[in-house]
């Protein structure tokens, strides 16, 4: 049999042998299909099945599954199928088995031979040459410990700075008592604030009116202080040099002595309730099952001041102050830094509640506090009457319009709230008087500019010096006040600068300068 190819490799004769005529020609496809383009064409294929599987390969070693090159992934979808293999994950499934088990109570009591650090672990890991399993357990072991030392160290951390804020400091109580002394035994420190003459300026709705609610005598300097002394136009509230200051305590107010007073009762089934639902410090301190900033929560619950009558009495402003058409109400942890005079020329556009908003400023720490925040959206009560994402606004510097207060129901409001919250043990909020606010004055609230209020500087330090002193009003809301040692530092003179260190008192019970 003799075989004959043509050279152009498009024809091929086969011929049987010699003696037989007849013989077979095939005749081959055009060139284009020609052997040597299918040998060529095989030839390149095998060659693109080789690179797609090794940048597959690559990309799987490299261990980003977010990047890869398109070719890269392409080459993860096909490659792997046409050679049929299966990229395996690099950890052994018995370490994802062993980190996901339930953990127990008990786990780490009593083992002292835990790493202490990830270098230990390491030397231990080397030295033992341990399997998969065993390096699981041992890492497992390793941070359920250094996570019960992180709680329980967060959770003492919470546990000082609630004594820290809820004490008074050694020097406030020798202010306290030497004021005391000096009223008993001086008949000048007994006299009327302010005089006689300057009596009427305190009705006189053509003068600019401030309020302020304390039981700190310093805190309270500092406020009227820095109040008078960034004053542009005292005329508006000055009769004489010095500011027309008026001094009362609570059992002056007739009105506080007429009856039932809400706010009163209110604070006796509060204190209460508390007392019965949260058992004290120590037993929020014992729960291990709770996260500490669930902790952190409690303890802050705790605090005197949101079981103090100066700061619920501003729901009654109102009937304190009758003749009075509007008031500017201020903290006793604030500092003003400018003149205040502007707020009266603010338009209230018929609201009873200038205040700023704290939700759109780009301090995400203070000023993205909205209905969530503050009011408990898994109780149904809430849920089905407020929407989670409308925004908070702030207490402590506020422009309230007295007389379209009176006109409205925010009063009752307020105490239909608070009696719902205590007949649900406290489960509709926590603390503080702001939550019951914000349901209280919703739809009666005019927006200032942030300007006006500054927030944060007594719960977190994020704030700078040179941003502080450019804000109107600064805000000392948190438990690290100016006036105590867990101060931040760096903001402390703020508030300081208002003291005068020379005055006897101070200077008698060693109040110093920062």
């Amino acid at each position: 049999m003799q075989l004959h190819v043509s050279p152009s490799l498009r024809h091929v004769t086969l011929m049987p042998g010699k003696d037989v005529r007849e013989f077979i020609k095939v005749r081959v496809g055009p060139r284009w299909a020609s052997y040597r383009m299918l040998f060529y064409s095989l030839l390149f294929f095998a060659f693109l099945v080789r690179f797609t599987f090794v940048l597959s390969t690559v990309d799987a070693i490299d261990g980003d599954h977010s990047k890869c090159s398109n070719i890269g992934c392409l080459g993860k979808r096909i490659g792997p199928k046409i050679l049929g293999r299966r990229i395996q994950s690099h950890v052994p499934e018995v370490i994802y088995r062993i980190l996901d088990e339930p953990v127990g109570e008990d786990e780490v009591q009593g083992k002292s031979d835990l790493p202490q650090t990830l270098q230990d672990f390491m030397a231990q890991i080397k030295e033992s040459r341990s399997d998969a399993k065993s390096f699981a357990l041992k890492l497992r072991q390793m941070v359920l410990l250094l996570e019960q030392r992180a709680r329980k160290a967060k959770i003492q951390e919470y546990l000082y700075r609630h004594v820290a804020s809820s004490c008074i400091p050694k020097q406030l109580h020798c202010l306290a008592l030497k004021l005391a002394n000096e009223h008993s035994n001086n008949a000048a420190a007994r006299l009327q604030l302010p005089s006689a003459e300057l009596v009427p300026a305190l009705i006189d709705n053509s003068y600019f009116h401030f309020v302020l609610a304390s039981d700190n005598v310093l805190a309270a300097s500092v406020v009227a202080t820095s109040l008078v002394k960034n004053a542009l136009r005292p005329s508006k509230f000055r009769a004489t040099p010095p500011a027309v200051i008026e001094v009362k305590a609570l059992h002056q107010f007739d009105w506080l002595s007429k009856g039932k007073i809400p706010v009163l009762e209110a604070m006796e089934k509060d204190q209460r309730v508390r007392s019965k639902f949260r058992g004290g410090s120590s037993a929020i301190v014992a729960n291990n099952t709770e996260k500490p900033q669930v902790i952190a929560a409690k303890l802050q619950a705790l605090s005197p001041k949101y079981n103090s009558m100066m700061n619920h009495i501003r729901i009654h402003l109102p009937e304190l102050f009758p003749s009075l058409n509007k008031v500017v109400f201020l903290d006793d942890d604030i500092v003003i830094q400018t003149d205040l005079s502007p707020l009266w020329d603010v338009d209230m556009k018929w609201k009873v509640n200038g205040a700023v908003e704290t939700c759109r400023g780009e301090d995400s720490l203070v000023m993205s506090k909205r209905f969530k925040s503050y009011l408990n959206f898994s109780h149904p009560l809430i849920a089905n009457s407020f929407d989670p994402n409308e925004c908070a606004w702030a207490y402590g510097m506020n422009i309230f319009d007295l007389k379209a207060w009176r006109k409205s129901n925010i009063t009752r409001t307020y105490y239909h709230w608070l009696e719902q919250n205590l007949k649900s043990d406290l489960s509709l909020w926590q603390l503080g008087t702001l939550p019951p606010g914000l349901i209280a004055f919703r739809g009666q609230v005019r927006v200032i500019d942030p300007f006006w209020h500054m927030l944060g500087l007594g719960y977190q330090e994020n704030t700078t010096l040179s941003d502080a002193e450019t804000a109107g009003v600064i805000h000392f809301n948190g438990r690290a006040k100016p006036w105590l040692d867990i101060a931040f530092p760096q903001l402390r003179p703020l508030w300081a600068k208002y003291i005068n260190f020379s005055d006897k008192f101070i200077k008698g019970c060693h109040i110093r300068a920062p």
